[in-house]
């Protein structure tokens, strides 16, 4: 029986990120997928990132993950969401040619030192006593393990719908996990129904592309990977097209027809990616919806038509394709569906993503109740982290809400649990002024090295960077100048004799680098990403230093810890509702207490004045 330190179940996108992290930080680790070639697939938009989304890519490769270089390594349109607005809210994002970020997911997975792919199926975990000790595959054979990592996306008894067809699966072509399931029930966890779907995909050799709209891809990508220097492959455009009346009235006419609609499912879908019917029923007074039609890799005549997800029947997907403009002869090559699938409440877990009361075991993924590719990768790293730290006997680790996107959605699962598939976005987070894109490397990779999980060329490639930052600010604030002599270079200022530094000129509306130039000689020996970094900087400047008010109150209420076990039935005057949402999600602290749904200032006192009670007859 080979043993190892760590076990990945899963080969998606969750898998492959807890696999790589423990395997960097030297754990010998195996990744268990039913097929190789399923490691790395997009099962459904061959997209990564976007609002919230492409933060947490970024923050996942400033921790020396995998996600962003292969995304930057396969995209074919390139595109910075919501450019007009802030950076802050700013999110990259690139379609990927489907099969290139497949080929080099597998490929660096291969390559991986510490890393072994094994091939098989995993029906049950090995046993000692309460906790897990490792896999058992359908072949009978067995692999211990000092730590399981859970990542069945959408497999664990998932069911695919198609009108009021269904039938046993975890995607389009694959076999759900059946037996794991049983192993779960047993577990007795609090567990769900979940569904998600996806549109038919189009022959685009199909498609009147010469009638259409079209998106091109940004002059300048704007790359995920703080490594990565440029893109690859040839940029793309997509095409644009959208619903109308005629439409609508098919979807209307066959509602009965479809899966969800039919009442053959019972789980939630995400309402921020909602079916075609929902758009329908939900947006009765809009009669069109925007459909983007997206190339599935540069090789591949596939088309994913981005807005249309269903779970009608094929006919019928037929026909309402067919009712939008330039889709008039349109080929469906695979019909759209719905796939429901089991999750477990994310409260019954702790912040490092470990099952309470189940030793050795962590999930990652959908399993916990979230949707997309960079949510799941994003877990990953962080199972990965600490199930090799569980190994290695370090301490946990847990990512805070104040430092990184990655700390707001483990927060946001563990404390509130979901109703519905969790997606990010930039609103979930009460830091987003300091949690940016663009210095997610200044905010982790440190942590990383500290960790364990950055390399020495990555680690080298950010003190490069860090050093440049920390030269320009300086430069920048050595020296103030009158409001005269800041005028005189094209700045709007008041003549209020109030002396400015460069980096606070910056920060004024409509204030570029090439104003503060003939203040500042020899800025232009700073890249430019190194300028616009530190512009970024300084515009969001007074506003960080006030919002650094709130990180503090929080982090005070994060050292008051709340001891284990603690009894909340003993508080007099906790109501009950209360209670049993704190006995649920069991607080490390008071500040993640606080952030439980109903929690009061006046319970919040309560809780407070139970511990210190405490401490004091303990003293």
């Amino acid at each position: 029986m080979k043993h190892f330190g760590v076990v990945v179940i899963g080969g998606g996108h969750a898998g492959t990120e807890a696999a790589h992290a423990s395997a960097r930080m030297g754990v010998s680790t195996a990744l268990v997928t039913m097929k190789r070639s399923g490691i790395g697939v997009m099962s459904c938009n061959p997209a990564i990132g976007g609002l919230g989304k492409g933060h947490l890519v970024r923050e996942i490769d400033a921790m020396d993950g995998v996600m962003g270089r292969v995304a930057d390594a396969s995209g074919i349109q390139f595109r910075l969401l919501n450019r007009r607005k802030g950076p802050a809210v700013q999110g990259p994002r690139t379609q990927s040619d489907r099969a290139v970020y497949q080929s080099t997911m597998l490929r660096i997975t291969e390559e991986m030192p510490n890393l072994n792919v094994v091939e098989g199926e995993v029906i049950d975990f090995r046993m000692d006593g309460d906790d897990v000790s490792g896999v058992i595959l359908r072949d009978g054979s067995e692999i211990s393990a000092s730590a399981v990592i859970l990542t069945t996306g959408t497999f664990l008894r998932g069911v695919i719908h198609i009108g009021d067809s269904s039938y046993s699966g975890g995607r389009m072509g694959d076999e759900a996990s059946v037996p794991l399931a049983d192993r779960m029930d047993s577990f007795a966890l609090p567990m769900g129904r979940l569904k998600t779907g996806t549109p038919p995909r189009l022959d685009g050799r199909t498609i009147r592309w010469d009638i259409l709209d079209v998106q091109d891809a940004d002059a300048e990508p704007s790359l995920f990977s703080f490594l990565s220097t440029f893109a690859p492959l040839r940029q793309i455009a997509c095409g644009i097209t959208h619903t109308n009346s005629e439409t609508h009235d098919i979807i209307r006419e066959n509602l009965g027809r479809s899966a969800m609609y039919g009442g053959h499912i019972e789980g939630v879908g995400p309402r921020y990616c909602p079916s075609i019917e929902d758009k329908i029923v939900r947006f009765a007074d809009k009669d069109s919806h925007q459909v983007f039609l997206e190339p599935e890799g540069l090789n591949d005549h596939t088309i994913y038509p981005n807005g249309i997800s269903t779970s009608l029947p094929a006919d019928i997907q037929v026909e309402y394709v067919r009712s939008m403009v330039g889709l008039e002869n349109a080929k469906i090559l695979q019909p759209g569906y719905a796939i429901e699938y089991d999750y477990v409440d994310p409260r019954s877990l702790n912040a490092d993503l470990a099952v309470r009361g189940i030793q050795g075991l962590y999930l990652a993924g959908q399993i916990n109740g979230t949707t997309g590719y960079e949510e799941a990768a994003a877990q990953g790293l962080v199972a990965g982290i600490n199930a090799a730290h569980s190994v290695v006997g370090r301490e946990p680790v847990r990512f805070r809400r104040d430092e990184s996107y990655i700390g707001v959605m483990i927060d946001d699962l563990t404390t509130r649990g979901v109703t519905e598939p969790y997606r990010m976005f930039t609103s979930r987070a009460e830091f987003r002024l300091s949690l940016r894109a663009d210095n997610a490397d200044q905010r982790l990779t440190e942590l990383g090295r500290n960790l364990g999980c950055v390399s020495d060329a990555r680690y080298a490639v950010f003190e490069r960077k860090r050093a440049a930052l920390d030269g320009l600010r300086t430069r920048l604030q050595e020296e103030q100048f009158t409001p005269k002599q800041i005028a005189e270079q094209g700045i709007r200022i008041n003549q209020d004799g109030t002396k400015r530094t460069p980096f606070q000129v910056l920060a004024f509306p409509d204030v570029t680098f090439d104003h503060v130039k003939n203040l500042v000689p020899d800025l232009d020996n700073y890249a430019s990403e190194i300028q616009e970094q530190v512009a970024r900087d300084a515009l969001y400047a007074n506003y960080i230093a006030r919002q650094r008010k709130d990180i503090e109150k929080l982090r005070k209420d994060e050292q008051l810890k709340i001891p284990a076990g603690f009894d909340y039935s003993a508080i007099s005057g906790l109501s009950s509702e209360l209670q049993s949402k704190l006995m649920t999600v069991q607080p490390s602290d008071l500040a993640q207490a606080g952030r439980i749904d109903g929690m009061t200032p006046a319970a919040l006192a309560l809780i407070l004045g139970r511990i210190r009670y405490l401490e004091k007859r303990s003293a």
